[in-house]
């Protein structure tokens, strides 16, 4: 890869970087464990790089990558997380010495251990649909449906709102 191509997947990979840590951290639950996956996704979006088409748009093939190399992620870690127990946010409450609203954070560890349960594909499509991506964003991400995006991202909404 030329020096030039380097420089142009640093500075893409740099603009987008939050896409990373966002999939990283809706995947792995550890900081040491999304360290982890925030370097592998780094590494595998390196490795695609130079098929990359620049016709589409850098940020949803990034997208494709990351959630591919995290559901692998997952899928190796099963087996350790058999024989593993959780941490539980709840027994682990301490007051916050900033006077943030605690039954706003209460909601919010409520709705990211519901994230956190979803199969891969909703979880996947959770994270794309709160970051305000558009139904045929996320069509194009996941590769699935428009029709399909949309009933899912309700159904998912519903549940929420019976579950939480």
């Amino acid at each position: 890869m030329t020096t030039d191509a380097k420089e142009r997947f640093g500075a893409l990979l740099e603009a987008h970087r939050g896409i990373v840590l966002k999939v990283a951290s809706t995947y792995a639950f550890g900081p040491e464990d999304r360290a982890d996956l925030a370097q592998e996704i780094a590494t595998q979006l390196w490795r695609a790089y130079p098929r990359y088409d620049a016709s589409h748009a850098f940020s949803t093939w990034m997208y494709r990558i990351a959630l591919n190399v995290a559901i692998s992620h997952v899928r190796g870690s099963a087996h350790r997380d058999r024989h593993s127990v959780a941490f539980d946010d709840a027994l682990h409450d301490v007051a916050d010495e900033h006077g943030v609203d605690l039954e706003a954070g209460q909601r919010v560890r409520a709705l990211h251990r519901f994230i956190r349960q979803l199969p891969r594909l909703e979880r996947a499509l959770m994270l794309l649909y709160l970051e305000d991506h558009s139904t045929r964003e996320i069509s194009e991400i996941l590769g699935i449906g428009e029709s399909n995006v949309t009933t899912k991202i309700s159904r998912l909404k519903q549940r929420i709102r019976n579950e939480i």
